[in-house]
């Protein structure tokens, strides 16, 4: 009898499988060329080509003309709307029918008025399903549409992904046809495929890698291609293969299905609504056909533009949400950035987002959802229970540069002392495909064995859509419980974290934010994006607070809620995360643009500053309104030539008065006579001031820098150093331009000490003194600036206008000062937090480049030095020398990123005692919040009144907002205007009875613990 030889080459066995089920090699005798049957071509094609994204019912209006395959249309961000007749042939009756379409841009495929399915070549989906199983009854002539995007799934960058769009590419349709699917030949190949993997990734050191392979070998051996009578007994040694079970201490992962869609990044805002649909649509028909698939979906802004742009769709989903298979995760507007929003720009992602998923779905989001964000603030824990969360996922600082982060699965814990239970995929994706690779990586990754059983896998294709693929569901259900792999379920958010909960007791914690070592450059990239999300950061504030001023003083003020959320949603789209840090095309930046510009000038709403009769005649409001606290003495007012004399006479009688120019506007100070306590200036290299009871002493050097800066005789600048320093660094990171600026552009500082315009006096004395000077970069680019010493001011202002046309360069200020600390503090959301000045340590090398918010302090004992900006992002505290960064020039993916004229403000503070004491925090307020003029209505009398006060210099009374339910606000008033007692609430603005706010004699009594937020309800009469 004969015996097949037995084989011992593992090589030989190995590569055979592999040729076996290849794309490539063999395909005219392997099992892969016989996946697609008997094909036929289109009855007919025809093409209308628009430059604008139109809606479907404008689309089929159009003038279509015959289209052939392989004809080139576009450019790029164009659409080709495509009308397709088809006819199924009789002979294919119960065989599957797909439409085979391939083309270089996105695809969706419209039948019956509806969206079907989304066609994307990159997202491995360039086939619609026509039928499963071609009966007589169904119908065999069938007309379709298709709309196809003249962009691919990662935009339309020229050489790389990440480059700028070429705007004159071309398309083209490579195929289009009717063909045979043979989903027999598909399973047999995907059992293959896994055993194939298995022996690969299980390597030559494990038994089970060996069994793989001689199933594999045998399967090829009892496998006929052309015969798929030969098919079931080789798919039966597979699932006997893969039917071995584990032990019951086997890790477990949880299978979620998803689709990471970037809001705005390589695409514009309105592509990102047809991403969303294109991938959202392909999940609903996976979950027809597989009703155990779960997918998790983020983001309530793409959710709102579904429900806008595809209605029949966003009911589609609502349905699926209702079975648990359609899972909304993450509770916030959009993906934000984790440093850059202010922290009630954070609390109203967290507002929208979950009250949006309450509304649409019935739940608020158990999960913060976070996955592609360039770090974590260190109050997100705090925003997150403050917002009816209390887990977290991201993935992010697995692309750590230089420390490995040491934990998957750990409690978090915030500035406060909030704790959220946290996991990291140890996939280290957000975009899996279910293959052997991502089940062995997850489980050797997880950096918390022996604490942590269970770990999350994420698949499908992501960052511009796509979403799992059936491919992937069928690798998953054939590994479920397969000895050498960890068990895969199906599974949801809330259950991988019940299971994380329920034996969390030897998990560790980590205090503190969590820091990505790599995209430093964020913090910088993009200015004029920064600054608008600053001031409008600002202004949306000071409308709210006027607003609830308004209504207070008078109930039938009609407190502008709708307009608000319109304004405050469009900026907390522009925090997306590959938004406010610069890391878009221009096409992004010009959106961005355009929202801000919007947002300054809605006139109905800014209207309420200047022509509310009620505010008017309250003019003491105004000064806590803008976070300018009573010890201020010199008031700033931006103003209008029309009401200056009415401010003037109704005012500020008595008081001293000057008028100036500063950053093109019209400023308008005075210190009222009863505080002045006089100033004095000594123009010539040396300017002085009496500020605030403390001599500030400014000495400029030849090149325009700052040789001393005292206070009270104590020096700031560090002896035989300038401050005011600019210098300009070399650029060229390893790859993610926009994104990353390397520890090594340090070694390339060149200081900038070619002079222009030497120094001048702009303003000579009296309430203000100023210089100005012009400094040249290079032979493109400059910089003009103002150095102001205003009266009883503790801080030197540098009013900085940039010309800036360089190419890969990085501008920095850099003040070395006389104050030795191991620590410096930099302001984040609702606090602060300490950083090393040192680099000891990798993980403190690691922070050359930090992100911090208005302002940043190195203290001693008794004295120190801070650091303020009104739209900066980027510090470096290293050892005695404070550096603010400004500009940088990236060239991908926005060619012209920061190209041409910039203002900012910047200041510099020496003080006494710690930053607390001197008021640091109130004076970066003030720096950033000006004072908005109210016009006085005629006829009318100031009345001194005040809203409230606090009573606590270490509490910042930071948000006065009207709630959306019921007509209440939250702030301390000094009239009777409560109609129950206060009442503490969450950041969602539910009740909290558990924490009472009993109102005395003296105010409402509240207790505090560090950085501890607190809201409060007052409901009016």
């Amino acid at each position: 009898m004969y015996h097949q030889p037995v084989l011992k080459n593992r090589r030989t066995l190995l590569e055979r499988a592999e040729k076996f089920i290849s794309e490539i090699y063999f395909t005219d005798c392997n099992l892969r060329g016989r996946l697609y049957g008997d094909a036929c071509p289109l009855e007919s094609i025809s093409s209308s080509l628009s430059r604008q994204r139109i809606p479907f019912l404008e689309a089929v209006k159009q003038n279509f003309e015959p289209y052939q395959v392989g004809d080139t249309f576009g450019p790029t961000w164009w659409t080709c709307w495509f009308k397709v007749s088809l006819r199924i042939p009789d002979s294919w009756r119960g065989k599957q029918v797909h439409l085979s379409w391939e083309s270089d841009g996105e695809a969706m495929v419209w039948r019956d008025e509806q969206p079907v399915q989304g066609l994307t070549k990159e997202g491995e989906k360039t086939s619609y399903i026509l039928t499963e199983c071609l009966k007589d009854d169904e119908p065999h002539s069938i007309s379709l549409y298709v709309e196809l995007a003249c962009n691919s799934l990662f935009g339309a960058g020229q050489g790389s992904m990440i480059a700028a769009p070429d705007p004159d590419r071309k398309y083209s349709v490579q195929k289009a046809e009717l063909v045979v699917f043979k989903s027999d030949v598909r399973e047999l190949l995907t059992d293959l495929e896994m055993l194939v993997d298995m022996v690969k990734l299980l390597g030559e050191g494990e038994q089970r890698g060996y069994q793989a392979l001689f199933t594999a070998n045998e399967m090829v051996n009892l496998c006929e291609p052309t015969n798929p009578s030969s098919f079931p007994a080789a798919r039966s040694l597979a699932q006997k293969f893969f039917s071995q079970r584990n032990g019951e201490s086997q890790h477990t992962v949880h299978a979620m299905g998803h689709c990471h869609i970037d809001s705005a990044w390589l695409w514009p805002y309105e592509e990102t609504i047809r991403k969303c649909a294109r991938s959202w649509v392909t999940v609903i028909r996976l979950m027809e056909k597989n009703p155990h698939m779960v997918f998790t979906c983020s983001q309530a802004q793409q959710f709102d533009w579904v429900k806008s742009w595809y209605p029949g769709l966003f009911t589609q989903i609502q349905h699926f949400v209702k079975k648990g298979q359609f899972i909304p995760v993450g509770g916030t507007w959009v993906e934000m950035d984790g440093n850059l929003p202010s922290g009630e720009s954070m609390v109203r992602q967290f507002l929208e987002g979950q009250r949006f998923f309450k509304k649409e779905f019935g739940n608020y989001c158990k999960e913060f959802w976070l996955p592609d964000t360039f770090g974590y603030s260190a109050q997100l824990p705090q925003l997150m229970q403050g917002s009816g969360i209390t887990r977290f996922l991201t993935q992010k600082l697995s692309w750590n540069l230089v420390n490995t982060f040491p934990h998957n699965t750990f409690f978090w814990e915030g500035l406060d002392g909030s704790q959220v239970l946290t996991h990291f995929p140890p996939g280290n994706s957000y975009e899996m495909k279910g293959k052997v690779e991502d089940l062995v990586n997850t489980v050797k990754n997880n950096k918390d064995k022996g604490r942590a059983n269970h770990s999350a896998a994420l698949f499908g294709f992501g960052d511009g859509g796509g979403g799992p693929t059936q491919l992937m569901l069928d690798r998953l259900d054939r590994v479920q419980d397969t000895d050498g792999l960890p068990r895969v379920q199906m599974s949801s958010p809330d259950r991988l974290f019940s299971e994380l909960e329920a034996d969390s007791s030897l998990l560790c914690t980590w205090t503190g934010e969590l820091f990505l070592e790599l995209h430093n450059g964020t913090y910088t990239t993009q200015a004029q994006i920064k600054l608008g999300n600053r001031r409008c950061e600002t202004l949306l504030h000071d409308v709210e607070v006027a607003s609830s001023l308004a209504l207070c003083l008078n109930k039938t003020f009609q407190y502008p809620s709708e307009p608000l959320q319109v304004l405050w949603r469009q900026l907390l789209l522009n925090q997306f995360h590959d938004v406010i840090p610069g890391t878009c095309i221009e096409m992004v930046v010009e959106d961005a643009m355009r929202y801000y510009q919007g947002i300054y000038q809605h006139y109905d709403i800014i209207r309420v500053y200047i022509s509310t009769t009620i505010l008017s005649r309250y003019i003491s409001a105004l000064l806590y309104y803008q976070g300018i606290y009573q010890h201020y003495y010199i008031i700033r007012v931006y103003i209008s030539t029309t009401i200056l004399s009415r401010y003037i006479s109704d005012a500020l009688d008595g008081a001293a008065v000057e008028l100036f120019e500063d950053l093109g506007n019209q400023i308008f100070m005075f210190s009222p006579s009863t505080c002045f306590n006089g100033y004095g200036y000594n123009i010539g290299g040396v300017t002085e001031i009496q500020c605030w009871s403390h001599t500030l002493t400014h000495t400029h050097s030849e090149n325009e820098t700052v040789l001393s800066l005292s206070l009270c005789s104590r020096e700031a600048i560090s002896h035989g150093c300038s401050g005011n320093q600019f210098v300009l660094f070399d650029d060229v990171p390893l790859y993610w331009d926009a994104w990353d600026v390397m520890d090594y552009h340090l070694q390339t500082r060149k200081p900038v000490v070619e002079v222009v315009s030497p120094v001048q006096i702009a303003s000579p004395g009296g309430l203000r003194g100023s210089v100005t000077f012009t400094l040249r970069i290079s032979d493109k680019s400059t910089i003009t600036q103002e150095i102001i010493l205003d009266a009883m001011c503790p801080y030197v202002k540098f009013n900085t206008q940039v010309e800036w046309f360089e190419s890969h360069k990085f501008l920095k200020v850099e003040f070395p000062v006389r104050v030795r600390s191991p620590n410096a503090t930099y302001e984040i959301q609702f606090g602060h937090l300490q950083r090393p000045t040192h680099r000891n340590t990798s993980w403190d090398w690691a922070r050359f480049e930090v992100w911090g918010h208005k302002w940043a302090d190195l203290s001693e004992h008794g004295f120190g030095v801070s650091l303020l900006n009104d739209s900066k992002y980027g510090y470096s505290v290293h050892q005695n020398t404070m550096t603010l960064s400004l500009l940088r020039a990236p060239k991908s993916p926005d060619a012209n990123a920061d190209m041409g004229s910039h203002q900012f403000t910047y200041a510099v503070m020496p003080h006494t005692g710690t930053f607390q004491e001197a008021s640091v925090i109130q004076w970066a307020y003030n720096l950033n919040n000006p004072l908005r003029l109210i016009d006085n209505a005629p006829g009318s009398h100031t009345v001194a009144w005040s809203a409230f006060s606090v009573s606590a210099a270490a509490v910042i009374l930071e948000t006065v907002k009207q709630v959306v339910s019921t007509p209440c606000c939250c702030f301390q008033p000094l009239n009777p205007l409560l109609i129950r007692p206060l009442l503490s609430c969450d950041l969602l603005e539910r009740v909290d009875p558990s924490r009472p706010a009993p109102i005395t004699a003296s105010g409402i009594s509240i207790s505090f613990s560090p950085f501890q937020i607190v809201s409060l309800l007052l409901y009016l009469k």
